[in-house]
């Protein structure tokens, strides 16, 4: 499960992936505005959105929860914030956000509200993203070339599900570990040239009678879709 983290206080952000990555949840994390609704606005990529009131950027905590909304975006919201008036809870709830935490919290309960929030039935959503003849089902994790079954280790399919997410989008090498592995420094690029490899080999060369789809855009990284 991965969850966004929207948090411009460095020290309160660490805390929270810590915490969430100790009970085996992957976690991203945004400090901008701007970014966090660019990641968040991902339909499925997502399993909750933990996200400040209060950011720096162009948008507000609930305004990124009313746009998520207009655009049916469904991803539970658990809003952290300072403001901790029955008005502003009423507030953060009626624009959409599923829960509301007030700072200072703990970390305990955090934990607690997350679990709940993930318990909770998902409204229901188209889970199929396709870019040319290559489709992956995100509720059945199946992925088709041609209406072909493709067959792919789990870290592959990590690898595919953010490129297909991101389609039409240069990912650089240290952006697709960052995302996919959310592991330190030990993972080197060349790990990402071998499951590249792994991807195309699958997905296109296999398919030799289909327009190949990952690109490598020397210099920069990769796409798919472009």
């Amino acid at each position: 499960m991965k969850i966004l983290v929207v948090e411009d206080e460095r020290r309160v952000a660490e805390a929270v992936k810590r915490a969430l990555e100790s009970e085996n949840f992957q976690v991203d994390w945004e400090s901008d505005s701007a970014a966090a609704l660019k990641a968040a606005r991902r339909p499925d990529f997502y399993g909750l959105i933990i996200l400040d009131r209060m950011l720096p950027g162009p948008y507000d905590g609930l305004e990124i929860v009313s746009i998520l909304r207009e655009n049916n975006i469904s991803t539970p919201i658990l809003l952290l914030t300072a403001l901790g008036e029955v008005k502003d809870r009423v507030e953060g709830l009626q624009t959409g956000a599923d829960d509301y935490l007030v700072k200072p919290f703990s970390i305990r309960e955090l934990l607690a509200r997350v679990k709940v929030l993930l318990k909770r039935p998902k409204v229901a959503m188209s889970s199929v993203i396709q870019v040319g003849t290559l489709k992956m089902d995100t509720q059945t994790q199946r992925v088709t070339r041609a209406d072909k079954p493709v067959k792919l280790s789990n870290r592959e399919y990590k690898l595919l599900h953010y490129l297909l997410y991101n389609q039409g989008e240069i990912l650089s090498k240290e952006r697709l570990i960052a995302h996919v592995w959310n592991e330190n420094a030990d993972i080197m690029t060349n790990t990402v040239e071998v499951y590249m490899a792994y991807l195309r080999k699958k997905i296109d060369r296999d398919f030799p009678g289909e327009k190949p789809l990952i690109e490598t855009v020397f210099g920069f990284g990769y796409r798919i879709g472009g």
